[in-house]
């Protein structure tokens, strides 16, 4: 293996492969999945506070004061992805703000390689995300991933987050696909728990969502985050 960069020298999983000769239907988060979980955080934890003291003359600690208790109170639900929710809440304009930001969106390493990978052998490739469809906009037209999927779907439009089995339930109305022949990689694993809810059999972690902060400890499910690795390529 070449040496690397520090952010792509990742964790690897001890787990196999999937095997890919059983999978149909790939499912695919956006954030700290296929994109650096880093511009996130930067985002809600630093930018928006600062933001928000700036506009209200607050000192930046009473500004997270004011901000991070709603935000763990409302914690996966559909508001809590909602950028116009958040305008709303703060009176600020969350998606001028990301705009203000927008240079640290990035994919993680070989990200563009696995989505052709995935072409290449015929998978259903789907995003599955509960980013607003609007942040799914500001996004993409920094990364250019529009066209590497069959079907974009955002738990906005399915009324339900990806952590209940409801929005999997309305998925597979939109969307045909069988559960135990679809992989789903995601760095939540609430929302992974729904999945195997639902029955879908091959179920993936991220070890590093954001690439700056340090590898996970190992949890439920096995971990990736060098996607050559996911295709036995390391």
């Amino acid at each position: 293996m070449t040496a690397s960069h520090p952010e792509s020298d990742l964790f690897s999983s001890p787990d196999p492969v999937p095997d890919w000769t059983r999978i149909d239907t790939v499912l695919l988060d956006m954030d700290g999945t296929l994109l650096d979980l880093h511009f996130d955080n930067h985002f809600w934890l630093r930018h928006v506070p600062r933001r928000y003291a700036e506009e209200n003359s607050l000192s930046v600690a009473d500004a997270e004061a004011r901000i991070l208790p709603h935000m763990r109170e409302i914690r996966g639900t559909l508001d809590w992805y909602s950028i116009h929710y958040w305008s709303d809440y703060l009176g600020l304009d969350i998606p001028a703000l990301k705009l203000e930001v927008a240079h640290l969106i990035r994919l993680r390493p070989w990200v563009r390689e696995f989505l052709q990978w995935l072409r290449e052998q015929g998978k259903k490739t789907v995003l599955a995300t509960n980013a607003h469809p609007d942040t799914v906009e500001i996004k993409f037209s920094r990364v250019a991933l529009g066209s590497c999927f069959d079907q974009i779907v955002c738990s906005h439009d399915l009324g339900a987050p990806k952590e209940t089995v409801e929005f999997w339930e309305a998925l597979s109305g939109q969307l045909a696909f069988d559960p135990e022949r679809s992989l789903l990689v995601d760095d939540n694993d609430s929302v992974l728990d729904a999945a195997a809810d639902f029955g879908i059999r091959w179920l993936w972690s991220v070890s590093r969502p954001d690439l700056k902060a340090p590898p996970r400890a190992p949890g439920r499910y096995p971990a990736v985050d060098r996607y050559q690795d996911l295709v036995g390529r390391g």
